[in-house]
């Protein structure tokens, strides 16, 4: 029963440390935005601002984390997908006209990726039903 504890402590050290990682890229991110941003407007950000900011982004993803798993749960999948991303930003018009944008944009690059992908099968698939042909010719000498 000790190893189990043991294992335990450093499963839970070990997700503490990958979320503060987390945290330290999010914070160096958020850092350099308002960096830009303070620069093109002629604002300067403190390092408690930017400190509250990121640890608000942070909780704001945990929290989009959970909704998204919650949405797919309720239509019975396992896997997020656009559509779910789509219902969690229906209360920000913008943002969800912006993925509706991305969302079709993804959708004709995937299918433009399916049709190479079917030119190429079919010109695979050309030279090898020519060299059956060629067998079979060369089966009746």
């Amino acid at each position: 029963m000790a190893a189990s504890g043991e294992e335990l402590e450093d499963e839970e050290y070990e997700a503490l440390a990958y979320q503060q990682l987390l945290k330290a890229a999010l914070h160096y991110t958020v850092g350099r935005i308002c960096e830009k941003e303070g620069g093109e407007s002629g604002l300067q950000f403190s390092r408690r601002f930017i400190a509250a900011l990121t640890e608000t982004t942070f909780k704001q993803c945990e929290s989009f984390a959970t909704d998204l798993e919650l949405f797919a749960k309720h239509a019975k999948r396992t896997q997020i997908n656009c559509d779910d991303v789509q219902l969690l930003a229906r209360k920000s018009s913008a943002l969800a006209a912006h993925i509706d944008d991305m969302s079709k944009e993804i959708a004709k690059a995937h299918e433009a990726d399916k049709a190479n992908r079917k030119t190429k099968k079919a010109k695979k698939s050309k030279p090898a039903q020519e060299s059956a042909a060629v067998v079979e010719i060369e089966d009746e000498s």
